[in-house]
């Protein structure tokens, strides 16, 4: 795990080692143990890379690498876990270079020279963000994971190519502009986080996820909007190496029609995962909740494992967000040897203030405040933590895959008046009122099938409720915070276009005939990669952890498609298949309970003590003189929260980030 930079010059540049070493060292908290640089003879292409030492802590692993042929150099963040395989497959065919050690970005290079960029992509098993520069061919190709596990940020200064792990790299950059994108920042209001292929910044895209980019020093650069996939200009190709349309369509037409086979064949892939995943040469340890995901992982990881395996939980003092009994009874259960660190309100307050150089671009999944809080205790004992990311969306577990179509079909008889008016009168109702009938109603309802925070959620279903006039609009809006975020930003600032790309794409697909699954894979191709790996990238990245999600090698998500809708969803839960496999290994009495989520007291926060601060990044007068938003509507919206009567906890910290960030990229 690392942090890769570097930049294709138009000319050769004198001064090219100084300012890649530059933008390297500003990934240094991605990588603490060493660095090191490279440059081609001519002064036109430079690579730097920072290490986070997982493999091969020698000097053998050292980074950039160039292959034993010299044609290829390599700059390369992320892990491949069946690399061991991959060495011995070379070995077998004759392939093999004289091994300088055991790195698996030594074997990366070696089977690039065997099987070519592509090919050996397609072999590899991992999380990656690669830099290739082939010497002969003289291009630069860089390639991005599957599912945008490791990110990969690149564009153009003047008429130099630069890239780097985070944007942090590329503002090193002598002459970096720092304008800022208005489309990039409507789309992040609306989904709180910004959409690949967008960065905050003008002139500066991210790698989507499975995508490779070829250039070579003809390239022009690219201006305006980014570029889409497929594409092939002079000087540059952007295409797609793997496609999750292909995974999912091919899944459609192997589907399991027997229910024991199926859970049998995900226990059995989900095993292999961790067991690859659980390899390195430095301590390795879990994320534990005490939910369905990470309880899986952590399960079969001691099972396999033949030491406790070290998982971690954090713990809050307001009840209503703290995990920390659900995960210390499985722990206890599995013999894990665990670590809780309990934090309070005022300690988890203390991480916002760096946010904003975590996160390098606004970034406003309040989560994030948690997720750094137990990225950060388990760095204390390990350098590699698994998580349980992806489960909910390759396996039908986030609440709105079950309520959303059941609700949808219960009103979609109303006229679109009448269930905007029925909107109003769920939103009308006090937040308290609705607390205060959700515990007769979760009394009622066993185990998962409770609602956690009933009168957060409620108001949110009304907001969402509003405006739309099918299920698929429906789901646009329950994953929108601004629905119509073009309402808060100055209308002298608003950009051309604000397209949502996969959340708009209304193509049919075969094997999503269903909307609970059109759901989860546009899930998977935007929230997955732009929200939830971003967070736990960086959150984790910052202080020098590596984290590690079995559900996403490709093997388990691909055998997830196969999966046929009833057994993801039953009975009004999701995981059905999940479910089962984690049957084997913990009691169902200690999982069931409501889905409430990672997150914090952020409505409560805002009315207290973040209160001034909030109030100083929302002055009328500020907005005003920076030209980002209306004024008007954010004070409006401060107002009604600050009432108590509706949660904008969200719709504020949006605002709330980005002026923060804004600050701090000054």
């Amino acid at each position: 795990m690392c942090g890769i930079a570097g930049c294709v010059f138009s000319d050769p540049a004198q001064r090219g080692e100084a300012v890649v070493v530059a933008m390297r060292d500003r990934l240094t908290r991605r990588g603490p143990d060493d660095a090191g640089v490279w440059a081609d003879e001519g002064g036109l292409v430079f690579l730097g890379h920072r290490r986070l030492s997982i493999i091969d802590v020698s000097a053998n692993g050292r980074q950039p690498m160039r292959s034993s042929s010299g044609r290829y150099v390599v700059a390369f963040n992320g892990e491949i876990y069946n690399h061991s395989e991959m060495r011995t497959e070379l070995n077998k065919i004759g392939a093999a270079p004289c091994w300088r050690g055991g790195s698996d970005t030594e074997t990366l290079l070696a089977a690039f020279e065997r099987w070519g960029v592509e090919a050996t992509l397609d072999r590899a098993v991992g999380m990656f963000a690669i830099a290739l520069w082939d010497t002969a061919a003289r291009k630069l190709h860089l390639a991005r994971d599957r599912f945008g596990e490791k990110p990969l940020y690149y564009g153009w200064v003047g008429r130099d190519f630069v890239f780097g792990s985070e944007l942090k790299a590329l503002r090193a950059f002598p002459g970096f502009s720092k304008s800022v994108c208005r489309e990039a920042l409507a789309l992040y209001l609306q989904l709180l986080y910004v959409p690949a292929p967008r960065s905050i910044f003008c002139g500066v895209y991210k790698l989507e996820p499975g995508c490779i980019l070829t250039i070579d020093s003809s390239a022009e650069p690219i201006v305006g909007e980014p570029p889409s996939v497929p594409t092939a200009l002079r000087g540059i190709t952007l295409r797609r190496w793997w496609s999750l349309e292909k995974s999912v369509e091919g899944g459609a037409q192997r589907q399991f029609d027997d229910e024991r086979e199926a859970v049998r064949a995900l226990d059995e892939v989900l095993r292999e995962s961790i067991r690859l995943q659980s390899l390195a040469d430095v301590p390795v340890g879990a994320f534990l909740s005490g939910g369905v995901d990470s309880s899986t992982i952590v399960a079969l990881m001691q099972r396999q494992s033949p030491r406790r395996v070290r998982s971690f939980t954090v713990g809050f003092e307001d009840a209503g967000f703290d995990e920390a009994p659900h995960a210390r009874a499985v722990a206890r259960h599995l013999e894990t040897e665990h670590c809780e660190l309990f934090v309070t309100a005022s300690e988890a307050r203390s991480v916002i203030p760096d946010l904003s150089t975590i996160y390098d671009e606004p970034f406003a999944d309040s989560s994030q405040i948690p997720t750094h809080l137990v990225c950060r205790a388990a760095r204390e004992q390990v350098t590699v933590a698994l998580s349980g990311d992806a489960g909910d969306e390759l396996f039908g577990g986030y609440n709105r895959y079950f309520w959303a179509p059941r609700l949808w079909r219960a009103i979609a008889w109303l006229p679109y008046s009448a269930r905007s008016a029925l909107a109003a009168a769920i939103a009308a109702a006090p937040m308290t009122g609705w607390d205060a009938l959700g515990g007769p109603i979760n009394a009622l309802l066993p185990g998962s099938r409770g609602v956690a925070r009933l009168g957060e959620k409620a108001q949110k279903l009304a907001s969402r409720l509003d405006g739309a006039r099918d299920l698929d609009d429906f789901y646009r809006n329950l994953v929108s915070e601004w629905q119509a975020p073009r309402d808060v930003l100055r209308k002298d600032s608003i950009g051309s276009s604000t397209a949502l790309g996969p959340l708009c794409d209304e193509r049919p697909i075969a094997g999503l005939e269903a909307p609970q699954l059109r759901m989860m894979y546009r899930d998977c191709l935007t929230y997955l990669p732009d929200d939830i790996l971003c967070k736990v990238d960086r959150a984790a990245m910052s202080i020098g952890l590596e984290t590690r999600a079995p559900f996403l090698d490709h093997r388990v998500a691909e055998l997830a498609w196969r999966l046929p809708l009833h057994m993801k969803i039953r009975n009004g839960r999701g995981k059905w298949a999940l479910r089962r496999v984690l049957d084997k290994y913990v009691p169902r009495t200690l999982i069931e309970r409501p889905k409430s989520g990672f997150g914090v007291p952020l409505g409560g926060w805002l009315r207290g003590p973040l209160r001034d601060w909030a109030e100083s990044l929302l002055d009328a007068a500020r907005l005003e003189r920076e030209g980002y938003f209306d004024p008007a509507p954010i004070r409006r919206v401060w107002t009604d929260h600050l009432c108590g009567r509706r949660d904008r906890a969200s719709k504020l910290w949006s605002i709330l980030i980005f002026q923060s960030w804004l600050e701090g990229s000054r």
